[in-house]
C-alpha cells in the first residue's frame, strides 16, 4: 500500500538534510528498495508451528499407518488442532476421545449467530442478532493469507467454499483526534500525500553520501523516473497533490479538482502509519481468504468426519504420563471420570496447565509457565442497514486513535439490507485493560459513541451487539501465546513421554489456524514413528 521502506528511509533523515547525521545505505540497497517498495506485499509468510516453512509450501499429512488393535488418543481440547487431528487418527484406524471443557467446539474458531453463547467470566451474553445465516461475527479468526497451504488444502478436502476478504480499503477511513482537526479522512488520501511528499523530498535531497558508490547515469535517471511515477511528482519534481487522493469535485463526468494538499508535519501526527498502512504488508496481504458464512465452517465440515464426537463439559483435572500411555481424571456434570490412552495430544492452553495435577518434569513445568497469552477483544455490531456501502466502502478496515482501533466491513453479503460489522478489534495490552471490566451494554456504548466520529449518525443504525475478551473467556484465558523465551516454543512441541502439546502455543508465529493445525501434524509424525519403533 504504501512504500515502508521509503518511508523509514525518509522519516530517519527528514531533519537532518542535507548532510548531517545520514546513514550510509548502499547502492545495492537503494536499487532494491525500488523494487521493494513498488510491491510492498512481498513479505514472504513466515509461518509454521515447526518453525517456517515455504509460503507456497503444504505440510504434509504424515502417512499414518495403520493403528494397530486397540490404540487409542486421549485429545484434550477441541480446538481446530484436536479436530483435524482426531480425523486423520480415526482414518489409519484409531480410536478418539476428545474432552472439552466448555459447551462448544471449535476453540478460538467461534462465529456467533443467533442464540450463540459467549461464556465470558463475568460477562455472559446471548447474541441477539437475528435470525439469518448471512448475519454473523467472527469473533476469534476471521481471514486465512493465501499462503497458509495447509489450512486452505484442508477447505479443499472438505469442501469448504471461501470468498475473498478484503483487509485493504483505500476508501475506507482514518480518524485521529489530534489530526485533521479530529474529521475523518480517507485513507487514499492520506497514502497518496504521504507518498507525494516523502518521493519530492527523495528527489532533491539524495546525496552521493548515502551510497557506497555512485550511481550511473543511466541509474539515476531511473531513480528519478520511479520517483516521478511513485509519488505523482510534477514536472519540476514537485509534488502539488494527485488525483490517486481523490477529487474535491469533478474527476468523471466533469474535470476533477483534486483535493487541497496535508502537509507532512500533519500527516505525522495521524498513527495510521504505525500500524494501518503496513497492515496489509505482510502475511494479511490486502485480500485474503474467509469461509463462506463463517470461519466455523471449517469446524463443523471437520465433525461431520468424526466418528466420536467431542464430549462437552469435561474439566480436566489431573494427568500422569506413564511409560506406555497417559492417564487422565476429569470432571463432567459433577462427576469425576478417568480415562487412559496409548497417546495424548493436549490443547490446552499452557498457562491453564499449571492448575491441573500432572507429573510433568520440572523443565516442562517452567516451560509451560513461560508461554503466557495475550489480550484480544472484538466486537460485533449487527445495523439496519449497510450504511457503509452508500459511503462507497466494500470489505476493509477503518483505523481511529480511538480505543475501538478499528471498525472492520463485511467482506460479502453486499447489497443486503443488514450486515454485521467488527466494532471494535482491540489488540493494546493497556486499552484491553479498561475494555474488560466494561459490561456487555458499556462495551456497545463506548463503541457506539467512538464509531461516531467514522461514521457520523453511527448510532442510529445499531440494532444488537456482542462482545468478547478473549483473555476472559472461561477455559482460555488469553488469545495467541505471548513472551517466553527463545527456543521455548520449538522445546514445548517436544513430546514428554507419549504427552504432546499441540495448538498456536507452540508455534514460533502463532494467532493463526495454519499454526495450529500444522502443530498437530507435527505430533502425528512422531506418534507414526513411535509406533514404527514399537512395532
Amino acid at each position: 500500500m504504501f512504500g515502508t521502506a521509503l518511508a523509514c528511509i525518509m522519516l530517519s533523515r527528514v531533519s537532518s538534510f542535507p548532510q548531517k547525521g545520514l546513514m550510509m545505505i548502499t547502492r545495492r540497497q537503494l536499487l532494491s528498495m525500488t523494487g521493494t517498495i513498488s510491491g510492498a506485499a512481498g513479505m514472504s509468510g513466515i509461518l509454521a508451528a515447526l518453525g517456517a516453512i515455504p509460503h507456497s509450501a503444504q505440510a504434509q499429512v504424515p502417512s499414518l499407518r495403520a493403528a494397530r488393535p486397540r490404540r487409542k488418543v486421549l485429545l484434550l481440547g477441541a480446538g481446530i488442532s484436536s479436530l483435524i487431528a482426531a480425523m486423520e487418527l480415526e482414518q489409519a484406524g484409531y480410536e478418539c476421545e476428545i474432552l472439552e471443557a466448555t459447551h462448544r467446539v471449535g476453540g478460538r474458531c467461534m462465529t456467533l449467530r443467533s442464540g450463540d453463547i459467549v461464556d465470558e467470566i463475568g460477562n455472559r451474553q446471548v447474541c441477539n442478532f437475528d435470525d439469518d445465516p448471512t448475519l454473523y461475527f467472527n469473533a476469534g479468526p476471521s481471514r486465512i493469507p493465501h499462503e497458509h497451504a495447509t489450512i486452505l488444502g484442508y477447505c479443499r478436502r472438505l469442501g469448504v467454499s471461501l470468498e475473498t476478504s478484503v483487509n485493504l480499503n483505500p476508501a475506507a477511513w482514518i480518524q485521529f483526534d489530534g489530526f485533521n482537526g479530529g474529521a475523518r479522512m480517507r485513507q487514499k488520501q492520506y497514502v497518496a500525500d504521504a507518498r507525494g511528499f516523502l518521493a519530492e523530498l527523495t528527489q532533491k535531497g539524495l546525496p552521493d553520501a548515502w551510497l557506497d558508490s555512485e550511481l550511473g547515469e543511466e541509474e539515476r535517471d531511473l531513480l528519478r523516473q520511479f520517483l516521478r511515477s511513485y509519488g505523482d511528482l510534477g514536472g519540476d519534481d514537485r509534488y502539488r497533490g494527485s488525483a490517486r487522493a481523490g477529487y474535491a469535485s469533478g474527476g468523471l463526468a466533469a474535470p476533477g479538482v483534486l483535493k487541497d494538499t496535508i502537509a507532512l508535519r500533519e500527516l505525522l501526527k495521524a498513527d495510521f502509519w504505525r500500524m494501518g498502512m503496513h497492515f496489509a504488508e505482510s502475511s494479511l496481504q490486502s485480500a485474503v481468504l474467509q469461509p463462506v458464512g463463517g470461519m466455523d465452517r471449517i469446524v463443523t465440515a471437520v465433525l461431520a468426519r468424526l466418528t466420536n464426537k467431542p464430549q462437552l463439559h469435561a474439566v480436566v483435572t489431573a494427568i500422569n504420563v506413564t511409560n506406555d500411555g497417559v492417564d487422565v481424571v476429569y470432571r463432567e456434570k459433577g462427576e469425576q471420570r478417568r480415562t487412559r490412552a496409548d497417546y495424548c495430544l493436549n490443547a490446552i492452553p499452557a498457562q491453564l496447565l499449571g492448575g491441573v495435577d500432572n507429573n510433568f518434569s520440572p523443565d516442562y513445568r517452567r516451560l509451560l509457565a513461560g508461554r503466557p497469552r495475550g489480550k484480544l477483544s472484538r466486537l460485533g455490531l449487527q445495523m439496519r442497514e449497510r450504511f457503509w456501502e452508500a459511503e462507497g466502502i466494500y470489505g476493509g478496515i477503518s483505523w481511529t486513535g480511538q480505543d475501538i482501533t478499528q471498525i472492520m466491513y463485511p467482506s460479502g453479503g453486499f447489497g443486503s439490507p443488514k450486515g454485521v460489522l467488527v466494532g471494535a478489534y482491540i489488540l493494546s495490552g493497556e486499552i484491553n485493560d479498561r475494555w474488560v471490566n466494561l459490561t456487555a451494554a458499556q462495551r456497545i456504548e463506548s463503541a457506539l459513541a467512538q464509531g461516531e466520529k467514522v461514521h457520523p449518525g453511527y448510532r442510529g443504525y445499531f440494532e444488537s451487539g456482542v462482545s468478547v475478551a478473549w483473555h476472559r473467556m472461561n477455559h482460555m484465558l488469553g488469545c495467541t501465546a505471548t513472551g517466553s523465551e527463545p527456543g521455548t516454543a520449538s522445546a514445548l512441541r517436544a513430546p514428554f513421554g507419549r504427552h504432546y502439546l499441540i495448538g498456536d502455543q507452540v508455534a514460533n508465529y502463532g494467532g493463526w489456524l495454519e499454526a495450529s493445525v500444522l502443530s498437530a501434524l507435527n505430533a502425528l509424525g512422531d506418534l507414526d514413528k513411535k509406533e514404527a519403533e514399537a512395532a
